[in-house]
This record gives C-alpha cells, structure tokens and sequence, in this order.
C-alpha cells in the first residue's frame, strides 16, 4: 500500500495513528533498541552478501555445466574416452621413439662387436 492512499482516506489514517497510540495487547510494551535495529540489520546485510556470493556460484557452476553439454551435444568437442585415448596414444609413441633409439645403439654395437670378430679370425687366420 502506498502512504498517499492513508493521505487520501484520512479515516484509515486515524485509524493508523490510533493504533500506533495505543498501548499493544496483553500489557507488554516491546522495546526495541536502536542497537538491536543495527545488529539486525548488519545481520540481515552479511546473510544478504553470503548468499549473493552463493548464487554467483551456482551460476558460475550452472553455466559451466551447460556450455559442457552444449559442447558434447554440437559435436565440436572431442568425447573424454577420445581425449584419453589421444593422451595415451601420444605416451605410447614417445616409449616407442625410446625404445627403437636403444635398438638402435644396440644395432650399432652389435655390428662394430661383429666387424671386431671378423678382424680377429681374419688376423689369426693370415698368422697360421
């Protein structure tokens, strides 16, 4: 209700200020504090920016959670089997590099122990 309406109806205004005069039910006058008003309120601010906070979460995590399924549905994005699979695709082929780089050196020292032996029973050969 808006205070001009109680201005237009001034029978509902006195009824207002009446009311406000009068001593309230029961003989018990509450007395509120400004210092309570003020605890209230500092109360009321603090709830007020700790939920402000969680709905920033919750939309924070909302939207991730959209884009996520808006991604996967489009098709755009690589599934999760398909990026792991990718991942240990990648670590596969470098223990491949490895190992065929150790053939390698392994090739080249069987082949220099090769020539090394055919020098041998050639000189024992050419001494008899």
């Amino acid at each position: 209700m808006d205070r001009t309406y109680l201005y237009r109806h001034r029978d509902l205004l006195e009824r207002v200020h009446a009311a406000a005069a009068a001593p309230p039910e029961g003989g018990r006058i509450a007395a509120v504090s400004r210092a309570s008003l003020r605890a209230d309120l500092t109360n009321a601010l603090e709830r007020n920016r700790r939920l402000t906070v969680r709905v920033r979460q919750l939309e924070r995590r909302l939207s991730e959670s959209l884009g996520e399924n808006a991604w996967k549905e489009s098709g755009l994005g690589a599934s999760a089997d398909i990026d792991q699979l990718q991942r240990r695709i990648t670590l596969l082929e470098q223990d491949l590099a490895d190992i065929r780089g150790q053939l390698d050196e392994r090739t080249e020292e069987l082949d220099a122990a090769r020539a090394a032996n055919r020098e041998l029973t050639r000189a024992l050969n050419q001494a008899r």
